[in-house]
């Protein structure tokens, strides 16, 4: 039987080392009983894989987009990889990207790449973690004439953004522009997953001690 996008995914991040279990201290301050890290995928075949991922999970959810766009930095190779997928199976999608600071030289500015006037993107990043790098892009696209068709990520942690509520950081996107927020595979899929896994079990009540702590509602 052909393994959904979900678990291919899973599996390319665990033989990757992206995605890693142990105690890990995030940057919100909790300790996590995993890690993921998007810049592991760091070859070409490795891209590739979770190029193919991606793409089967923005299929799936059926979205209307004309344009890829990269975050800086993780989303940069994300998207460009996500435009070689899609060149490979039919459909030539143009892409870009931004700069962390405007360059005053040359065509100068924060963008890179296709003009986005008129145009439905599609972000690619890593994860939402506060949020912070999306919202910045957001800014950006509206600036430059875009609409924002949605975001795609890897992982989505489905973790509480404050202690105080229940939201996650997704959920806050998805409600304060009204945008669908798509993950190739969230916690919910990773503990399914690591309860099919001789190798993760051990790891699984971990798993669901931080979710029921940490989890988003």
């Amino acid at each position: 039987m052909t393994e959904d996008h979900r678990t291919r995914f899973l599996r390319l991040a665990l033989a990757a080392g992206a995605l890693r279990f142990g105690e890990f201290t995030l940057k919100s301050g909790r300790r996590s009983p995993y890690f993921f890290n998007a810049g592991r995928f760091d070859s070409g075949a490795a891209l590739a894989a979770l190029a193919a991922c991606y793409a089967d999970a923005v299929d799936a959810a059926g979205l209307e987009f004309d344009l890829l766009f990269g975050p800086a930095y993780k989303g940069i190779p994300l998207a460009t990889a996500l435009a070689c997928e899609y060149a490979r199976r039919g459909r030539d999608l143009p892409l870009a990207f931004n700069r962390k600071e405007a360059k005053d030289h040359g065509e100068g500015g924060h963008l890179i790449g296709a003009p986005l006037g008129g145009r439905r993107v599609l972000l690619v990043d890593d994860v939402i973690t506060a949020g912070t790098a999306v919202r910045e892009a957001l800014a950006l696209l509206r600036e430059a004439g875009a609409t924002a068709a949605g975001i795609v990520v890897a992982l989505d942690r489905q973790e509480r953004l404050h202690e105080a509520d229940g939201e996650s950081a997704a959920a806050a996107l998805r409600r304060e522009y009204g945008l669908p927020v798509l993950a190739v595979a969230g916690l919910d899929d990773l503990l399914a997953f690591a309860g099919q896994s001789a190798e993760l079990v051990a790891h699984r009540d971990a798993l669901r001690a931080y979710r029921a702590r940490h989890g988003s509602a």
